[in-house]
């Protein structure tokens, strides 16, 4: 009965865990490279209602939006700068034309689609950038979306305005 007890330690040492050697030896797992026949690669990015169909491919930096270029689809600068932070984190801002095809939600919304969408089409197109990218948070679908009204409330949440008399 002695025999089978193991402590945490030799537990590392067992070869029938999948992946357990590569981590030991400190090689991260390749990730494949997907692009299609035209050299672009391809990501569906979320955001509250709003869903950006993007294709990333090498270029001279122009981000094209419903037809229209960044600068007047995005009027605020903020939201330029919310769609160009996965290029500025991964220093690649310039080398990549992305165009976009965005539905559904407000501006701010699809300003998060799109740069979730771009995020995922660099790590597709350049796999070793995938680490930056998660690391800043922006491969992870921001979940939070607009809560129903209710029955027999103003809105969601709020009631009626309550007068005693």
């Amino acid at each position: 009965m002695t025999d089978t007890t193991q402590g945490l330690e030799s537990l590392g040492q067992i070869t029938g865990v999948p992946g357990q050697a590569r981590v030991e030896q400190g090689v991260a797992e390749l990730r494949e490279r997907k692009v299609d026949k035209l050299g672009r690669a391809y990501a569906t990015g979320k955001r509250k209602n709003a869903i950006a169909r993007v294709w990333v491919k090498p270029g001279k930096g122009q981000i094209t939006i419903n037809g229209k270029t960044s600068d007047q689809y995005f009027a605020r600068p903020v939201l330029r700068m919310m769609i160009n932070q996965p290029f500025r984190i991964t220093d690649r801002e310039g080398q990549f034309d992305v165009i976009v095809t965005v539905t559904g939600s407000g501006l701010s919304g699809q300003a998060g689609a799109v740069r979730h969408g771009i995020s995922k089409a660099l790590s597709d197109y350049e796999p070793p950038l995938r680490p930056a990218l998660k690391h800043a948070g922006f491969l992870t679908r921001d979940s939070r979306v607009v809560e129903r009204k209710k029955y027999g409330r103003k809105k969601a949440r709020r009631s009626f305005q309550f007068s005693k008399r």
